[in-house]
C-alpha cells in the first residue's frame, strides 16, 4: 500500500483487468501499484520531463500531453476509469478536465484538497493570509494550484455539469477531523476523492 491514503481509497473503485488513463501521473508510482494489485493495462499522461523519465524507468506507459489543452489524442469511452490525483486544482478549467475525463473514460476518480477545510478557515480568518498547511504547503506566489475549491464547491460543480457521483470518501489525519471528516466534510475533509460516471 502506498503512504497517502486517498490512492489507497480509489483503488478498490478500480475494476480488475481494466484500462486506466492517469492524468498527471507523476512519477507512476498509482499505476505500478494498480497494474500489482488490479492487473490494469494502465497509461499516463504527463508533462514534466523529469517526471515522464521516472515513470517510464518505473515501467509506465507515459504520453507527454499537456491536460489543459484536452485529451484529443483520446475516443470517447477508451479507458474503463480515468485517474486524476492532487491535480485538479492546478487546472486552468477544471470543469473542462473533468468533462473530458468522462469523454474518454466511462468512469473517473479524483482527489483533490479540501481548501473549505476549517484549518484553512481558521488561518485565513485569523491570521489574514493564505494558509500554508500539510495539503496546500506552497505560499499563495509559488503554487501551482490555481484553483482552489472546497467539498461543496466540488458537488455544486458535479450537479450542474450532470455529473453522478457514484462514491466519496474524505481523508484526514488530524484529530478531531478523523471523526467528523464524513458527518461534515466540507468543514473536516482534508482531502476529498470523488468517484464519478455521466
Amino acid at each position: 500500500m502506498s503512504n497517502r491514503a486517498d490512492l489507497d481509497i480509489l483503488q478498490k473503485w478500480i475494476r480488475p483487468n481494466s484500462r486506466v488513463l492517469d492524468l498527471a501521473c507523476g512519477d507512476g508510482t498509482l499505476l505500478k501499484q494498480l497494474a500489482h494489485s488490479r492487473q490494469v493495462q494502465g497509461y499516463g499522461i504527463e508533462n514534466d520531463r523529469e517526471l515522464i523519465i521516472a515513470g517510464l524507468n518505473n515501467g509506465i506507459n507515459v504520453i507527454e500531453q499537456n491536460i489543459n489543452d484536452g485529451l484529443n489524442d483520446f475516443t470517447d469511452n477508451s479507458f474503463d476509469t480515468v485517474i486524476m490525483t492532487q491535480a485538479l486544482q492546478v487546472m486552468r478549467r477544471p470543469d473542462l478536465v473533468l468533462e473530458e475525463m468522462l469523454r474518454v473514460g466511462k468512469q473517473c476518480v479524483v482527489t483533490f484538497p479540501n481548501f473549505g477545510n476549517w484549518r484553512a478557515r481558521w488561518h485565513l480568518a485569523v491570521r489574514g493570509r493564505m494558509p500554508v498547511t500539510k495539503q496546500l504547503d506552497l505560499q499563495w506566489y509559488n503554487t501551482p494550484n490555481i484553483h482552489f475549491c472546497t467539498v461543496r464547491d466540488f458537488e455544486v460543480l458535479c450537479q450542474e455539469k450532470g455529473i453522478t457521483i457514484l462514491d466519496n470518501a474524505m481523508v484526514s489525519e488530524q484529530f478531531p477531523d478523523r471523526s467528523l471528516k464524513q458527518v461534515c466534510p466540507n468543514t473536516f475533509a482534508e482531502t476529498a476523492i470523488y468517484h464519478l460516471s455521466k
